[in-house]
């Protein structure tokens, strides 16, 4: 009998778990803003805490603050819009422009294909790729611009009221406990995790917005163009471990391929990336947020793998976070240790 009830405990638990991946990709739209805005509201809050303990207002602290937030946002928004678009426009030109820089590593395999094909066929086929163009039209940017305001709104709003009200909806949790000592074990382990995860989320953004500004600067002094768009896709990257830093270096490569003649130039900005990369991940990030926020690197990639195919580049960017948050709170919830530990480096 324990044997049949043991068998159909996994299958419901199996079944449940289909049954919550089902939900949660179906529910994307309105879970993507409700996670990010919950994880923007906890890094934002001891700022708005420790303003309330000088007296300052909640709705007051947390107004000017996301004012200040929403003006830094819109000025960086508005200085690597204009870059980025001109180039996804020059994308065909440069591609180009490329191609023929590539032509002395290319060279050799093409002669090696076409002696292939002539011992297979009898006669070489040769065709040169033509890149494909890209573009991007008025039309397309207006259709879309709905959609990313509201989702923008919707986001701000819910950060701000997550800052008002926050500890008003904990209090209130708290009171429907069942008695004194529920209340105090609940207001603890929630007051443990919020301060944990609010110190990992905004030391996270602070070492990104760091590593975001020195390459930035490393590429202004190596003549790169355009070295504010890519310092601020390097931080917006490394939020996604591994992934970002190589798709970082590999965009650093190319633009470095495009722009500079010499072989040794164009390889400086990647090399230099790579190796900031690496002093960050190995040394900064682990002295900063210890070993107890360290994750194993196999518990990273199937994360990134699960919630990139739910919820796409949104889910690859919020993977770590939810990583980390999940594994603070299983370390305080009885009989989820194993969790916490399974998932640790």
């Amino acid at each position: 009998m324990r044997r049949h009830l043991r068998a159909i405990r996994v299958l419901l638990n199996a079944l449940l778990l289909l049954a919550l991946l089902y939900t949660v990709t179906l529910c994307k739209a309105l879970l993507i803003p409700l996670v990010l805005a919950a994880f923007i509201g906890l890094a934002l809050n001891p700022v708005v805490a420790g303003a309330a303990r000088w007296g300052v207002p909640r709705w007051l602290g947390a107004s000017v603050l996301m004012l200040a937030l929403i003006g830094g946002i819109g000025t960086g928004i508005g200085l690597l819009t204009p870059p980025a678009l001109d180039w996804i426009h020059e994308a065909p030109s440069t591609i180009r422009r490329f191609v023929p820089k590539l032509e002395h590593i290319t060279q050799p395999l093409e002669a090696a294909n076409r002696a292939t094909q002539t011992l297979v066929n009898g006669r070489p086929t040769y065709a040169r790729p033509q890149p494909a163009d890209v573009a991007v039209s008025a039309w397309d940017v207006v259709s879309a611009a709905p959609k990313v305001l509201a989702a923008v709104l919707t986001v701000v709003l819910l950060v701000f009221f997550f800052l008002v009200y926050g500890d008003l909806l904990l209090r209130r949790l708290v009171e429907i406990g069942p008695g004194f000592s529920y209340k105090r074990q609940a207001v603890s382990v929630v007051r443990g995790i919020q301060h944990e995860v609010s110190r990992y989320i905004l030391t996270t953004l602070l070492i990104n917005f760091a590593l975001g500004a020195l390459t930035a600067g490393i590429l202004w002094q190596l003549r790169m163009p355009d070295p504010l768009l890519w310092g601020a896709v390097a931080m917006f990257a490394n939020f996604i471990p591994y992934v970002g830093a190589i798709f970082t270096t590999s965009v650093l490569l190319l633009v470095g391929l495009v722009h500079f003649d010499q072989l040794g130039h164009a390889l400086l900005p990647a090399l230099c990336f790579a190796g900031l990369t690496v002093f960050e991940g190995n040394l900064v990030t682990p002295l900063i947020l210890g070993r107890r926020m360290r994750l194993s690197p196999i518990a990273i990639l199937v994360w990134l793998l699960v919630w990139g195919w739910l919820w796409g580049i949104p889910g690859a960017l919020l993977a770590v976070p939810m990583l980390t948050s999940v594994k603070l709170i299983a370390e305080h919830v009885r009989g989820w240790a194993w969790f916490g530990h399974m998932v640790q480096r």
